[in-house]
């Protein structure tokens, strides 16, 4: 199974300029290379049939003919080959040339697109040889050295969702490039034949310009650029190779290579199309263009070219993920500072466990504070030990609240606790989720009743971690007056904890590392022997960063079981074995289905990212949907 996966290659090619004889037969050794790694379309660069800088002898009948006996010889290679392969070359039709692109699969022609932006300025002066494809107001028929065939714009489905739009070079520099229209009829793989020259800083720029443009369209764009074979008097070129996926570089070959080089990216036409699903500006659209099928067999996919991050919310280069941290941080205390100016609060309550997230919370709270221009002091911090807090969590909670100079608050609920299961006839030996819960409701209601009775807002504590799995008591700390960290997943929390223990003074820092060492546990079954946190959350419901890495797959893509299983396989690279990947991928599904109802009635809480299960905005789904077929 290929799970919506389709392999694909970017080739520079090693080739000689005004040789289409010689060139073939390197554009045949990319093919044959290609077909050996499973690759369904090859992507050759700009006239890569007779190179791109032969100047006036592009009017030369001898370099046609030559161009034209190449092309068959290629065309006639890729029969009985599970291949695409897009090469470059000139095009006579009546009275004009173009510069093409030819599609070719399984010994066929299967269309021709010229190119529609001609370049015309400083070192290029193309309107010399080669007219605008932009003529072509829709496909017209054409004998192509025998094959009968279409020229103009047109896309190409390749079957199993994979279907590919061609444009060349400066179609992309230019305002509104074909392919932002190529996509609206359906393309999500965009090849570009490209011959662009290099000088100080244009790689860059080049780059991000693929990069954004798969953006926009939502696609895969694969650019192949002409070799250091076609550099001549003032030009050299560098056989750039850039294989993008919405928005994100995913492969790119060697620059300046003096041999043939392919690069290869496993692109997930699936995800391409769940996004689109979502995204209402890629309604079809009615405007003529021609439509060509030809299957291509897709049958499995290793992911040799595939990259999957095994912690999605979090990047993986250090200055990067600084600068996200820096930005969520912002995002919530804006929130935070916004809802207490605007209901007249005079600061906050919230309730400290010594754990993350309330650490977080606390955190958010005193920068709120610092942008209102308030003092710390106006933030009332409330810890609450009960049946399952231990020395090292309770002593941490204190500290910090003491370092952060806001207002400390101890009640215990024991008393209370006990009190209450003595009403409800429950025994308090009996060590279940009653007794579990009847803890999480008591600090709920002393928090509430003391913002109340200090006018302060009840500052929640919930990540989005918890909120997926439903691992929050309902009425309990599931509920606040403002959630802070409700789209925050767990795995961002600790390094949100750990940027802002990055820029505070020691003895802060000191404490917020151990919070960061300290096991993720709610604290409400007693210590162990030791006097250690026995309730470990994880040994539980298993490991958050597997389910973060389900969360992310399955809201934003909508991934079936069977492909979340694959490609966490692939991202944990053993760490994991299928067995525990299965095991908890279960669990997650089951969860997060039967946990609804409690995400149906959250407090409002700012969005910080991509993925987020506010039902006012981001995550709509009935309480009562069947997880069933999920779990198959």
């Amino acid at each position: 199974m290929n799970y919506g996966f389709f392999r694909v290659a970017c080739a520079s090619l090693k080739l000689k300029v005004a040789n289409p004889t010689y060139n073939k037969e390197e554009i045949k050794n990319a093919i044959d290379e290609a077909i050996a790694e499973k690759a369904r379309v090859l992507v050759t660069p700009e006239l890569s049939i007779t190179g791109y800088t032969c100047a006036d002898l592009f009017f030369t009948k001898s370099l046609q003919d030559a161009a034209g006996e190449a092309l068959v010889n290629i065309v006639k290679y890729t029969k009985k080959r599970n291949i695409v392969v897009v090469v470059g070359m000139p095009v006579p039709f009546y009275n004009s040339l173009y510069n093409c692109a030819v599609v070719v699969g399984n010994g066929s022609i299967l269309g021709v697109v010229p190119k529609t932006h001609i370049a015309n300025y400083n070192e290029f002066y193309e309107k010399r040889w080669f007219a605008s494809g932009e003529q072509f107001k829709s496909c017209q028929a054409i004998n192509l050295y025998g094959y009968e065939t279409k020229i103009g714009n047109q896309i190409f489905d390749l079957g199993g969702g994979a279907v590919l739009g061609v444009e060349l070079c400066e179609d992309l520099w230019v305002s509104n490039p074909p392919s932002s229209t190529l996509v609206q009829h359906g393309a999500n793989i965009i090849a570009n034949l490209s011959a662009s020259d290099e000088y100080v800083s244009k790689a860059e720029y080049r780059r991000d310009l693929i990069s954004n443009q798969s953006a926009r369209c939502i696609c895969a764009y694969l650019y192949a650029g002409a070799s250091v074979y076609e550099s001549t008097t003032d030009l050299v070129f560098s056989g750039a190779t850039v294989i993008a996926e919405n928005g994100a570089v995913i492969a790119e070959g060697e620059r300046f290579s003096r041999k043939n080089i392919v690069t290869y990216a496993d692109i997930d036409v699936e995800k391409l199309a769940a996004l689109r699903l979502n995204n209402m500006s890629f309604e079809n659209i009615s405007e003529e263009i021609g439509f060509v099928q030809h299957s291509i067999l897709n049958d499995d996919n290793d992911l040799k070219h595939r990259f999957f991050d095994p912690h999605p919310f979090v990047p993986a280069d250090d200055e990067k993920r600084r600068e996200r941290c820096r930005e969520i941080f912002s995002i919530q205390a804006a929130g935070l500072a916004k809802r207490i100016e605007h209901i007249e609060s005079s600061g906050a309550v919230i309730g400290i466990s010594g754990g993350l997230d309330s650490t977080l919370a606390l955190l958010v709270a005193v920068e709120a504070m610092k942008l209102l221009g308030k003092k710390n002091s106006d933030i009332m911090g409330i810890t609450m030990p009960g049946f399952g807090t231990t020395d090292r969590t309770y002593h941490n909670a204190i500290d910090l609240m003491n370092c952060l100079g806001v207002t400390v608050k101890e009640i215990s609920i024991k008393d209370a606790c006990i009190q209450h299961m003595k009403d409800i006839e429950h025994n308090p030996n009996m060590k279940n989720i009653t007794y579990e819960n009847t803890q999480a409701r008591e600090r709920t209601q002393i928090l509430f009743d003391m913002a109340n009775k200090h006018g302060k807002l009840l500052v929640g504590t919930g990540d989005l971690s918890e909120l997926a799995m439903g691992w929050c008591t309902y009425n309990g700390d599931h509920m606040s007056m403002y959630g802070v960290n409700a789209s925050v997943p767990k795995t961002l929390v600790r390094y949100l904890v750990d940027y802002v223990a990055g820029i505070s003074d020691e003895r802060t820092a000191e404490i917020l590392y151990d919070v960061l060492d300290t096991p993720v546990s709610p604290e409400l079954l007693p210590p162990d022997e030791n006097g250690e946190i026995a309730q470990k959350t994880e040994d539980n419901i298993g490991p958050y960063e597997l389910h973060d890495f389900f969360l992310y797959h399955f809201v934003r893509f909508g991934f079936s079981k069977e492909k979340l299983a694959v490609i966490a396989q692939k991202a944990f690279d053993e760490k994991y074995t299928g067995e525990e990947i299965s095991k908890w991928l279960a669990v997650f599904l089951k969860r997060f289905f039967i946990s609804q109802f409690k995400r149906n009635c959250i407090p409002d809480s700012p969005k910080v990212g991509s993925v987020s299960l506010s039902p006012r905005g981001d995550w709509r789904m009935p309480s009562d949907a069947s997880f069933k077929d999920y779990l198959r």
